[in-house]
């Protein structure tokens, strides 16, 4: 049985289409839904295997990237969003999505003394970032890079950055594994990166500390990632394919989430 997507869009979401596209390459039935219906009726969440929140600019991002798309999921959806996390279900952030995680606690629980373990913020070019970078994967607790060690996908935002409240919640994060992605040297040496070790422009396109490209709860069910796994799960979406040069390497993570509920 195809597990079911739940693919939430909003006001200036972009990549709807195309995260489905992928959802459904890889095995799995996704439905986009308006933040709106699901404000109306949460329990619909309870219909969903998945809830993907993908990338663009929720809202124009008018006082922030993905804060106001975030204020509405913990205004009036947390319960739900727990209910669902809870369940033992998949929740993905891409890009506007991942700030929308982060923003709103449900991927990164906020200290009631010292706040929220991280955030996002500019670019420390100063500038919107959009070209293809490498990753790699660090350790194994997030199931959608189950088997993964490193992707080539595109990265299109401004407000980027991971950035950790203090050294000791940065170092938390890592032991726990939560650190699971991280920006590698756009040469292809990956494997021979120390991936702790600041990377420069552009192979780090945002300058986050760590090179964390992506990170995930405790749990290993909920992943948030900067870059755009759904722009390359075609061989024709490689940059230089027409030179022989292809792959698909963001519709493994896609595959993963199916199958775990295979």
């Amino acid at each position: 049985m195809q597990p079911r997507i739940l693919i939430l869009r909003a006001p200036g979401t972009n990549c709807d289409a195309e995260t489905a596209y992928a959802f459904q390459r890889a095995g799995g039935d996704p439905r986009i839904l308006h933040v709106g219906r699901v404000l109306e009726s949460p329990q619909l969440l309870r219909e969903f295997q998945v809830l993907c929140i993908p990338g663009g600019f929720s809202y124009g991002d008018d006082i922030g990237s993905g804060r106001i798309l975030s204020a509405q999921l913990q205004s009036h959806l947390a319960d739900a969003m727990q209910e669902f996390k809870a369940a033992g279900k998949l929740i993905l952030g891409i890009c506007n999505g991942f700030q929308a995680l982060v923003k709103c606690g449900l991927l990164l629980e906020p200290d009631r003394t010292n706040g929220p373990p991280a955030t996002l913020a500019w670019n420390l070019s100063g500038k919107f970032e959009a070209r293809w970078v490498w990753l790699v994967v660090d350790g194994k607790k997030c199931v959608f890079l189950s088997g993964i060690q490193d992707m080539y996908i595109p990265v299109k935002h401004g407000e980027g950055r991971f950035v950790a409240r203090d050294e000791a919640a940065l170092a938390e994060l890592k032991s726990g594994q939560q650190l699971a992605l991280r920006y590698a040297p756009l040469d292809g040496a990956g494997d021979k990166h120390d991936i702790d070790r600041p990377l420069p422009y552009p192979d780090s396109p945002n300058g986050s500390q760590a090179n964390v490209a992506g990170i995930c709860d405790v749990t290993g069910r909920v992943f948030g990632l900067m870059p755009h796994p759904e722009l390359h799960v075609d061989p024709t979406h490689h940059p230089r394919w027409t030179r022989g040069e292809s792959g698909s390497d963001g519709l493994r993570l896609f595959q993963n989430a199916v199958r775990f509920f295979g």
